[in-house]
């Protein structure tokens, strides 16, 4: 995984933080992926799970070899979908 293909990859277990999002109650919250739906990823904290809408939230993942920031827009789709690495594939 790099950062240029991190949207296309299955984002449970990688670490996360919420930089900017258009509900500052959302601000700062960060963990690991638990797992995600379609609109909204599972974040396990120190104070339990809380789920994070993708749509107008701003990410942050850490990778081994970087920070990569990620409009939370650009993960709106099915899991399944997007992680597809079949030719044709938007997420290509």
């Amino acid at each position: 995984m790099t950062p240029e293909s991190l949207v296309r990859h299955e984002l449970a277990g990688l670490r996360v933080a919420v930089v900017d999002a258009a509900n500052p109650d959302l601000i700062g919250i960060s963990g690991r992926v638990r797992d995600e739906t379609m609109q909204t990823l599972l974040v396990t904290t120190s104070d339990g799970v809380k789920q994070v809408p993708k749509a107008g939230t701003t990410f942050r993942f850490t990778l081994e070899e970087a920070n990569v920031l990620v409009e939370g827009e650009r993960l709106l789709a099915r899991p399944a979908l997007r992680t597809e690495t079949h030719r044709g594939s938007l997420w290509q």
